[in-house]
């Protein structure tokens, strides 16, 4: 889901000032999925493959919570202290990442 922005508006996500650290990181999740991708081809043991994903699966969870905080401290925080029908709209945002996270 993205959200739309009035023409002309200048954004600045809540990540902005991590992006570098975040894209390390993501690259760094990158090089795990192609390692898994190996592990598959070359037929390892299950467990092996089990254990990589598991620490795949935090690596990511890492980088979502981050994102979250940065969000909830920057976007939302900023849309609340304007009010009104946007920082409403934040919050339904910020719940609907909250519940996606606790399902996965």
């Amino acid at each position: 889901m993205t959200t739309e922005h009035a023409p002309g508006a200048e954004t600045h996500h809540g990540y902005i000032s991590s992006k570098d650290e975040y894209l390390k990181r993501l690259r760094r999740i990158e090089g795990q999925a192609r390692g898994l991708q190996k592990m598959v081809e070359d037929e390892k043991y299950c467990i092996d493959i089990l254990t990589q994903v598991s620490a795949m699966t935090s690596a990511l969870q890492s980088v979502a919570l981050g994102l979250l905080d940065d969000h909830l401290s920057h976007c939302v925080v900023r849309a609340a202290a304007e009010g009104g029908p946007e920082a409403d709209e934040k919050i339904r945002e910020a719940s609907a990442a909250i519940a996606r996270l606790v399902r996965s």
